[in-house]
């Protein structure tokens, strides 16, 4: 199974979730796109410990920190979904989208369109901060106006159990798991979710 992990916002976590299932499933990561840098793959190949995994390079590496559709122009590049094959791996893979979900590739499609094109179960992560639960809401709607196999959110930051509560009962979504806000992102954190998400993956 391959996971597509997508955001409410360009800094929901995704990285950060990213590293840590690399870590718990021994999982190979990929970034399809890449805008700006330091790069996301660089960030995530620096926290995982284990040997396992292996780091795809991205299909497109631009230079702008801003959307793909924007930042490709500057380049001087166009983004097609038809541009983008899953790299051949026996391993899991995690895919990391980029920013939110409703963030244009191109004039026609979003990063959850890629999503849809590359066939991969989805994994939401939402940080938690006021009007989360607004645009969390709204990202839920786009998800399931497609159709899409979403596995379920992955909540990020400070701990606000009114704001999970409302946001799982209204999207019939499961919590995978609840990451409070760290001080510090290394290895040890890592892990540390890493072995949470060993424990209760599959319950």
């Amino acid at each position: 199974m391959n996971y597509f992990i997508t955001g409410i916002d360009t800094d929901s976590g995704k990285t950060l979730v990213a590293a840590i299932l690399c870590e718990a499933l021994l999982a190979d990561y990929w970034k399809p796109i890449q805008a700006g840098l330091p790069k996301d793959s660089d960030t995530v190949k620096s926290l995982i410990q284990n040997s396992r995994s292996y780091i795809h390079s991205e299909k497109f590496l631009l230079r702008t920190p801003a959307s793909p559709h924007a930042a490709a122009k500057i380049d001087g590049v166009t983004i097609s979904l038809a541009d983008f094959v899953l790299p051949k791996t026996s391993n899991t893979l995690i895919i990391e989208g980029a920013g939110g979900c409703l963030v244009p590739i191109n004039d026609q499609d979003f990063i959850i369109d890629l999503a849809a094109h590359l066939h991969t179960e989805i994994i939401l992560v939402a940080d938690l901060y006021l009007g989360s639960i607004n645009h969390t809401l709204l990202t839920i709607e786009a998800l399931k106006k497609r159709n899409l196999n979403v596995k379920g959110i992955i909540f990020n930051g400070e701990s606000n159990p009114e704001s999970e509560r409302i946001i799982l009962l209204h999207s019939g979504f499961r919590c995978l798991l609840r990451i409070p806000k760290e001080h510090a992102i290394n290895s040890a954190i890592i892990t540390k979710y890493a072995q949470i998400v060993n424990t209760t993956w599959n319950e």
